[in-house]
């Protein structure tokens, strides 16, 4: 193999810089690889991820579009949604395919383009065919480069096209020298004759290749005068080449041969010259330093354009920036198609909002879909959504988290408003009736009444109006404290002193059936005894959970944690369970219960006697409203509005089985002692003889007719009996 240095003025294959297949090749032009490198970052500065390739089959397109796609994926951040080739014997269906091809992804707008000025204008033709001039934005390599030819006749296909071209500049004194040049001056180039003939378009000589013509050459015509003529644009690179190897010859020469002139035998070998070739540095045709790397190739310097309109409709090319190892780019001085003020988006997606996280489709990094974080969660990055600690709910835009909001029964609140009315009434109706049979506390209705229990029972009714405060108050541990002792202490009460004066009108009336002697414990001190003992066992109780479980006042995160986050919300209250508060009022239940059962046992009794008649309706309508309770409590355990529906359920419940007693048992007896006082008087004393004697008739007066002595129905009792007796 020959090792023969060859120094290339127009070669930009990549492949050329592999110095193990090519050691011998230098170059003064940039290769591909460079430019490729300059349109990764042009991507990269317009913000484009998604873009499409277009390639002329062979070394230049191909080699420029995998050179590409290389530094792209080492870069990171770009993505090829199609990479088409322009065959060799392409027909126009071929390109109205291409063009049908990247309108597919449609998002993908900026296209690569390595092709040769024929195959650009089959492209450009292509999407005008289509009606989709404007929608692509070009990128094209040094074969467009600043050239006219490609886009003649296409111009408004071509707006907007950002273009590379290797920086080069004009040798004014190659113009001055070719325009000079005539058939008669440059007999020496073979090649001359032909150009002469294409250049003015005429017919030398009978021999000439050229197709007969009506003109004959004259001889006469001049460059620049009677043609067109534009200096090609490697003339630079032509001349750097031909100085690049003077420089490498003269250098070898001097070292090798200094007290000699010309060629030495010393200058024998390829390997020598290379190496002289490769250290020469000097400056240019351009005024740009000319060296090489130690692959051969260049240094990369491109000029880059866009086609624009002037305000005149007219197209030119207009220098937007350069590549110089790095892009230096005036993004201000370009302009899009369509008169777009913005630069044109090239994504595959828009990017995701505040709050919405990347669900990145498989295979394709660029492209993903957006889903919004829900819930309780927020954004923590690009792809993935968090949940909020337990006490936390997402701020409005899910871009973190914020505490949930605090709340608690207010005094204010219509959930509290009506039941705080309907206990202060019920407190106000409770005083009075206490002040009233206190004062009148020695008349005969109050005795009757049995004083003690009395007071006791408007004891309990009057702390079944008080909690009612105390479930509303801002919990604290004083409050805690006093829920647990008195939610269900006041119906404790009540309903022990209810229970104690059925249980003796029951055990009166029945004892009064067998014998004439009275039954043990009806004595107002052993009433008393016995409805303490009652109320003790709801207080053990009580002191028992202090014990166990001390109160405690918590946040309850979950009770109003919506599925809306917004209208999350931490409820202030008591450490105190629905199972608690269940726990608590049971034994208050079972002695209404109790107590009911004992109503209807002594439904009989005839009216006069105590109050059983009125403490039986009160027994029945205080289970009708528990019975109500207990499902309306249980059934909003799963409600947002828990805290408030079962708060004020349990006060209005406590309150109607307050003024329910109240109502019944002491309204009537009320209404006398203060509008019919002439009815308060004493009544005639009845013997408890006379007790039994009623409790025996009324027994039979249950049985029929027929076996009644004689079918008489009357009874032995006197109207007036004294029902204390």
């Amino acid at each position: 193999m020959e090792q023969i240095p060859q120094i290339s003025y127009a070669s930009t294959a990549p492949e050329l810089s592999d110095d193990r297949r090519y050691d011998f090749f230098s170059r003064v032009v940039p290769p591909d690889s460079f430019q490729a490198q300059a349109m990764v970052d042009i991507v990269k500065a317009m913000g484009w991820n998604y873009v499409s390739t277009v390639a002329s089959e062979g070394s230049y397109g191909e080699k420029g579009v995998e050179a590409f796609m290389q530094i792209s994926r080492e870069a990171g951040g770009i993505c090829i949604a199609q990479s088409l080739k322009i065959p060799h014997d392409h027909k126009q269906a071929d390109f109205d395919k291409i063009i049908r091809q990247l309108l597919e992804t449609r998002y993908a707008r900026a296209v690569i383009i390595f092709a040769y000025d024929e195959d650009i204008r089959g492209i450009l033709n292509a999407t005008k065919r289509a009606d989709q001039v404007g929608h692509f934005l070009w990128i094209g390599s040094d074969s467009w480069g600043a050239k006219n030819s490609p886009i003649q006749g296409l111009e408004d296909a071509a707006v907007g096209a950002i273009t590379i071209l290797p920086k080069r500049a004009t040798v004014e004194g190659f113009d001055v020298y070719f325009t000079s040049r005539t058939l008669e001056n440059n007999r020496r180039n073979v090649w001359f004759a032909e150009f002469w003939e294409e250049n003015f378009n005429c017919k030398l000589m009978s021999s000439s290749k050229r197709e007969d013509t009506s003109r004959k050459c004259t001889g006469q015509e001049r460059i620049g005068i009677d043609s067109k003529y534009e200096q090609e644009g490697k003339v630079q690179f032509v001349i750097d080449a031909v100085y690049a190897m003077a420089h490498a010859l003269h250098n070898m020469q001097k070292d090798l041969c200094p007290n000699q002139s010309g060629v030495c035998s010393e200058m024998t070998g390829g390997k020598k010259l290379l190496k002289y070739i490769r250290s020469v540095s000097f400056n240019g045709s351009a005024g740009t330093s000319v060296t090489f790397n130690r692959n051969g190739d260049a240094p990369g310097r491109y000029d880059l354009f866009q086609y624009q309109m002037n305000i005149n409709n007219t197209p030119f090319y207009k220098v937007i920036g350069q590549w110089t190892e790095s892009l230096q780019l005036n993004i201000e001085d370009m302009q899009w198609p369509s008169g777009e003020m913005e630069i044109p988006s090239s994504v595959c997606s828009l990017p995701c909002k505040m709050g919405q996280r990347k669900k990145v489709v498989k295979g394709v990094p660029c492209c993903w879909h957006c889903e919004p974080c829900d819930g309780y969660q927020y954004q923590y990055d690009e792809t993935s959504c968090r949940l909020c600690a337990y006490n936390m709910r997402p701020n409005s835009n899910r871009t973190g988290c914020q505490p949930i909001p605090i709340v608690k029964l207010e005094w204010h609140s219509p959930w509290a408003i009506i039941p705080v009315f309907l206990a202060m009434l019920g407190i106000i109706a409770t005083i009075f009736v206490m002040a009233t049979f206190i004062r009148y506390n020695d008349t005969p209705i109050v005795r009757a009444s049995g004083r003690e229990l009395s007071y006791v029972l408007l004891t309990g009714i009057f702390l079944c109006y008080i909690i009612t405060f105390v479930m509303i108050a801002t919990p604290d541990m004083a409050v805690c404290s006093f829920r647990r002792i008195f939610l269900g202490l006041g119906m404790c009460i009540s309903y022990a002193a209810l229970l104690t004066k059925t249980n003796r009108i029951y055990r009166i009336f029945e004892e009064g059936k067998k014998s004439v002697s009275p039954p043990r414990l009806i004595s107002p001190t052993s009433q008393l005894a016995i409805t303490s003992s009652l109320i003790s066992f709801q207080l053990l109780g009580v002191l028992i959970w202090f014990g166990v479980d001390p109160p405690n006042t918590i946040i309850d995160y979950d009770e109003q944690k919506t599925i809306n986050p917004e209208r999350a919300q931490g409820v202030l209250k008591c450490d105190i369970t629905d199972l608690q508060i269940i726990c608590s009022l049971g034994y208050s239940i079972l002695l209404m219960v109790t107590c009911t059962v004992y109503a209807i046992k002594t439904r009989g009794v005839p009216e006069n006697f105590n109050e059983a008649k009125p403490i039986g309706f009160t027994m029945y309508t205080t289970c009708i409203v528990w019975l109500a309770f207990i499902p309306i409590f249980f059934g909003t355990a799963q409600s947002a509005e828990k805290l408030y529906v079962q708060t004020t359920t349990l006060t209005i419940s406590m309150n109607l089985s307050a003024s329910v007693a109240l109502g019944m048992l002491y309204m009537p007896k009320v209404y006398v002692i203060i509008f019919h006082p002439e009815l308060n008087v004493q009544k005639r004393k009845r013997s408890f003889k006379a007790v039994a004697t009623a409790a025996t008739m009324s027994s039979r007066l249950s049985h029929k007719p027929s076996d009644r002595p004689n079918g008489e129905a009357k009874t032995e009792l006197c109207e007036n009996v004294d029902p204390n007796s």
